[in-house]
């Protein structure tokens, strides 16, 4: 493997690049690769590896496809380039193990393909992101090779069930609001009896309870606060929105009771009418499990100081397994301040939950 010689990150020669991530300016343990893929061992066009030394520490140049993929499973590189120029029936193969993969497969693929038109259909059949032609003029190579990297990082930090924000969007909308010092409320919500309802039912019921929770957040969020909403999947049953401080009651009491008149038909008649099912404990003990309810714990900087989304995220949690120790469906507001610090106060010194419909 032959590993081609890196460019400048600011060669101010060439247009503006998009980097996802940003340069690191310390050292790292772990290098970020990209790979060229070369069976034949051909010289790329000079703007290609420049774009792909520009996305990572190392760019290698591979030409067999175990080593391809022994690479690629060892740690997923920012983005593998194919050349099909000379051998495409290889390189097509090679895209398409690289993609049939679960682990490879989120891995951007761009394939550098002759000027046929059949040679740039097969490519994109072959499972490519993208696919630049040989003559392709040196702008649109850059800005077509950037827009695929866009669009790989967004489809990366949605959740895949809900199409809603991950973890690291939701860190990155608070971290937006702490810099500008706005009053905003983190709210964590999160389903009373999920388990017990997909051992009673199945995943697939309970992956649509996921999505009609995440539609019930995002139509009402948008709905409410319009722009100034954020509603974000953490996975599994945990969301978090963000809202301006002005809206928790309204916001809040209108998901819960969306919620309470959706849920019960997601059950049989037969739970529904009676409000319940038997099911089995960790013990397997048979007790009564009540229809679901939502849970959420809500923490504003209206009297705390806060310096990292960290800290907001750990209080919205305390407050999120609080509302779960009350009954029914509910939300509870952080009303302490820095002066009474979280993870110290018995459960009976927390601020009371406010059901839907009351005042906070």
């Amino acid at each position: 493997m032959a590993q081609l010689p890196a460019a400048s990150r600011f060669d101010l020669a060439i247009r503006a690049p998009y980097l996802a991530p940003p340069p690191r300016s310390g050292p790292s343990v772990v290098k970020n690769s990209a790979i060229l893929f070369s069976p034949d061992d051909a010289t790329p066009p000079t703007a290609l590896t420049e774009w792909l030394a520009r996305q990572a520490d190392v760019v290698l140049t591979i030409r067999h496809v175990d080593d391809l993929m022994a690479m690629s499973l060892r740690g997923r590189p920012r983005v593998v380039a194919f050349d099909a120029r000379s051998v495409p029936d290889v390189v097509y193969e090679a895209c398409r193990r690289l993609k049939r993969d679960s682990y490879t497969g989120v891995v951007p693929a761009v394939v550098l393909s002759g000027d046929a038109d059949d040679a740039f259909d097969e490519a994109f059949r072959a499972g490519a992101d993208e696919v630049v032609r040989e003559r392709l003029e040196r702008h649109e190579l850059l800005t077509r090779l950037d827009a695929m990297l866009r669009r790989s990082d967004r489809d990366l930090v949605v959740h895949p069930s809900t199409r809603l924000p991950g973890a690291a969007e939701i860190e990155n909308d608070v971290a937006r609001r702490l810099s500008t010092e706005v009053r905003f409320a983190m709210c964590y919500a999160d389903l009373d009896h999920f388990k017990e309802f997909n051992d009673r039912y199945s995943y697939h019921d309970g992956d649509r309870v996921i999505r009609i929770l995440a539609k019930i957040l995002h139509d009402v969020v948008k709905g409410i606060c319009g722009e100034e909403g954020f509603v974000g999947h953490i996975g599994g049953d945990d969301f978090i929105f963000v809202i301006p401080t002005a809206y928790i009651t309204e916001t809040c009491a209108e998901i819960v009771n969306v919620f309470d008149l959706l849920i019960p038909y997601q059950y049989s008649e037969q739970d529904r009418r009676a409000g319940y099912f038997f099911g089995k404990d960790r013990r397997g003990q048979l007790h009564r499990v009540p229809l679901m309810t939502v849970s959420i714990g809500v923490v504003t900087n209206d009297r705390r100081h806060f310096t990292h989304a960290a800290q907001v995220s750990e209080l919205a949690t305390e407050m999120k397994s609080y509302a779960k120790t009350l009954p029914g469906s509910v939300y509870s507001v952080d009303r302490r301040t820095d002066s009474q610090p979280a993870g110290v106060m018995r459960i009976g010194e927390t601020p009371p939950a406010v059901p839907a419909g009351e005042q906070t």
